[in-house]
C-alpha cells in the first residue's frame, strides 16, 4: 500500500516489483499492488522495496491469493476488507512522518499528559464561581 504522501504511483510500484524477482505474481490495485510468491522471494522483494521507497510503501499479508474469485471484483467477488484498507490508508501519512523522524534521528518523544477525571468538589467550585 502506497502512502498518500508518496509520489510513487501504483503503476510505477508494480513495474519495479515485477523486475525484482522472475517468479513473482504482481497485480496493480488502486492503493498499490498485490504481490505473491514463496516466502523467501517475498522477504527479498519486501527488503528491496523498503530500501528503494523507505517509508512510502507499506506491506500487509493478504488472506487470499491474487485473482481469487471470492475477492476479485473482476469476477464479481466481494470487498469486505476495503473499508479497513481505506481507514489504514488514511493513517499512513502520520505513520510515514513518524518513521521518517525516527530515521532522521529524532528520538525525542513526549508522552501525552495523563488526564484524570475532575473531582466533583472542584467542578462544583468552578460552576459556583461563574454564577
Amino acid at each position: 500500500m502506497i502512502s498518500p504522501n508518496s509520489m510513487v504511483t501504483p503503476d510505477q510500484l508494480v513495474r519495479v516489483v515485477q523486475t525484482m524477482a522472475p517468479e513473482i505474481n504482481v497485480k496493480e490495485t488502486c492503493y498499490g499492488c498485490l504481490a505473491e510468491s514463496d516466502a523467501k522471494t517475498m522477504a527479498a522483494v519486501m527488503k528491496k522495496v523498503r530500501e528503494q521507497y523507505g517509508n512510502e510503501v507499506f506491506s500487509k499479508v493478504r488472506g487470499y491469493p491474487v485473482g481469487d474469485p471470492r475477492r476479485c471484483r473482476a469476477q464479481h467477488g466481494t470487498r469486505p476488507g476495503f473499508a479497513q484498507l481505506e481507514a489504514e490508508w488514511e493513517t499512513l501519512p502520520l505513520i510515514q512522518s513518524a518513521l521518517d523522524a525516527i530515521d532522521a534521528g529524532d528520538t525525542a518523544y513526549v508522552a501525552p499528559v495523563e488526564k484524570k477525571p475532575l473531582p466533583v468538589k472542584d467542578l462544583k467550585q468552578i460552576s459556583e464561581a461563574y454564577r
